[in-house]
């Protein structure tokens, strides 16, 4: 009788533990690998001179953008655009430059004598070692100066697109190696007065094939993305982006 108990009691057992593993299952908490609420990955990469640099990553596919911010912004400043890129079909990486947010390195507290185009490669350099096979820039400002000195320290055909808002490079503009676009408001101005006659002059020697688009206006850079000028300008940097074939 006692064999007959245990062996009535042995599938009752083993159907009590599937029962409760099941619950456990269900009841688990989510996977590591979960994308986060906002679809926003969080990385960091270094530089080739050794800084660290925190970044925001949008979007999925194989061709890259890199947003590279201005002196009053942050990386968060790009997240309408670039959720806009990812929806396009682009993956996006806004990065913080040294100094900024978390991120640091040689020369980070002083702005504008910092190799902050390295910080602009290093971001491009991610985007290719992790799938993407071409990779543009968009810079905004201070973050477009660091973009055309990118370029121009780049290998040939490190960066596919440059697209620069009110800025010009401290390199020469003859040695810019990507297709420009450039993009500024007639009537932006600082205390050395307009910025268009400046920008221009440089624009003028870059190589070709380039553009230049001058908008009605006062609105600096980034700041134009708070204009009722924020669609034409993205439209413009879409249609950009996606003129491959034509260069």
């Amino acid at each position: 009788m006692r064999r007959s108990a245990l062996q009535l009691l042995a599938p009752l057992a083993i159907l009590c533990a599937s029962v409760l593993f099941a619950q456990g299952q269900r009841t688990s908490p989510e996977s590591p690998s979960a994308k986060t609420d906002d679809g926003v990955k969080h990385v960091s990469f270094a530089t080739e001179d050794g800084a660290t640099i925190y970044a925001d990553v949008y979007g999925q596919g194989d061709r890259g953008v890199v947003l590279a911010h201005g002196g009053r912004f942050t990386k968060e400043s790009w997240q309408p655009q670039a959720q806009r890129l990812a929806r396009a079909g682009y993956r996006v990486l806004a990065f913080d430059f040294r100094g900024f947010g978390k991120s640091h390195g040689p020369g980070d507290s002083d702005m504008f004598t910092a190799p902050m185009q390295l910080d602009v490669l290093g971001a491009v350099r991610y985007l290719r070692s992790n799938g993407a096979k071409t990779v543009s820039v968009v810079g905004g400002s201070f973050g477009g100066a660091a973009a055309a000195d990118a370029s121009i320290s780049s290998k040939a055909g490190e960066i596919d697109r440059l697209i620069l808002l009110a800025a010009e490079g401290s390199g020469p503009a003859e040695r810019i190696k990507s297709p420009l676009l450039e993009i500024v408001a007639r009537d932006d101005s600082n205390d050395d007065g307009l910025r268009l006659p400046r920008i221009r002059s440089w624009f003028d020697k870059a190589p070709e094939p380039k553009e230049l688009i001058v908008l009605s206006g006062s609105a600096h850079a980034q700041f134009l993305f708070q204009t009722g000028q924020a669609d034409r300008v993205m439209e413009e940097i879409l249609r950009f982006l996606g003129s491959a074939n034509k260069y």
